[in-house]
């Protein structure tokens, strides 16, 4: 929704403003400038991306639009939650009581009880995974660590292909609107026989084509990238709130305190207070 009110703010004060200057509406449509600048952009896409790139920002782009806010306070409340139960039943039965919930998660009592987190195939298995390797004990708790973080710059790498290949679009289309224009240009020197007024016309209309590569780059595809950029940033705070809490526990903290340094690498409009977190666990012990 916010990348739709965002483009309407662009139309509205670019065009707006045109209007309030008296510009006229009618040079503006040019659809064959629109067709240069557009079709040059798809085609330098497509040759300098693969296919599982052009995939991967093809299926990214409806999720701009449509999908909401995923990572908020109760969902970060859950999996602490969840990470504290898991600690606990490992330090009171030893980490092997864990191996049938971390094999068959979803037929878990534990991870019954947290709906959310068994929604989310890949968090589920990002834990289960580092679960199993800790239940095993047979790994060093710093090459967990390593492999953990290794795993999580994977995912990051990944996340920013979509952002990455819409940058580059977004950097190329000011210089595709250039191409356009000179076209323009072309064809009015072409016609150097009109008369002034027609030769001027032909110059407004070659300029659109500047006019149109900048807006298209800097007011609609450059943002999707930044977007996406954010997006990735965000996703990554659920593992690496995983990463440091599991991290603690196996290196001998108390799952209450464990749950603290998860707590600690949230951004501070997710983060719940030590209070609420306090709450909720004691919650957690009570059923």
């Amino acid at each position: 929704m916010l990348v739709i009110i965002g483009y309407a703010v662009v139309l509205g004060s670019v065009f707006g403003g045109y209007a309030l200057m008296g510009g006229h509406f009618g040079v503006l449509y040019q659809p064959l400038e629109l067709l240069i600048i557009g079709g040059a952009a798809v085609g330098a896409f497509i040759a300098g991306n693969d296919g599982k790139t052009i995939r991967a920002t093809l299926k990214e782009l409806p999720k701009l639009v449509t999908s909401s806010k995923k990572h908020d306070k109760a969902l970060f409340m859950e999996l602490l939650a969840l990470l504290y139960v898991l600690l606990s039943k490992g330090r009171k039965e030893g980490m092997m009581a864990l191996e049938s919930d971390v094999e068959d998660p979803k037929n878990s009592p534990i991870f019954a009880q947290y709906p959310v987190i068994l929604a989310d195939a890949h968090v589920l298995e990002f834990m289960t995974d580092y679960l199993r390797l800790i239940v095993s004990g047979n790994t060093d708790p710093h090459e967990i660590g390593e492999l953990m973080e290794q795993e999580m710059e994977t995912f990051k790498h990944e996340g920013l292909i979509p952002a990455h290949s819409l940058t580059r679009v977004g950097d190329a289309l000011p210089a595709l609107g250039i191409v356009a224009a000179v076209l323009g240009v072309v064809h009015a020197l072409a016609s150097a026989d009109l008369p002034p007024a027609e030769m001027g016309q032909l110059i407004a209309h070659a300029m659109v084509g500047t006019f149109l590569g900048i807006l298209l780059a800097y007011g609609f595809v450059s943002p999707l990238g930044t977007l996406i950029e954010h997006k990735v940033a965000e996703s990554l705070k659920i593992y690496e709130c995983i990463r440091v809490t599991l991290m603690a526990g196996l290196n001998g903290y108390a799952p209450q305190l464990a749950v603290e340094f998860g707590r600690k690498v949230l951004v501070s409009t997710e983060r719940p207070s030590f209070s609420e977190l306090e709450g909720h666990v004691r919650d957690v012990k009570s059923r």
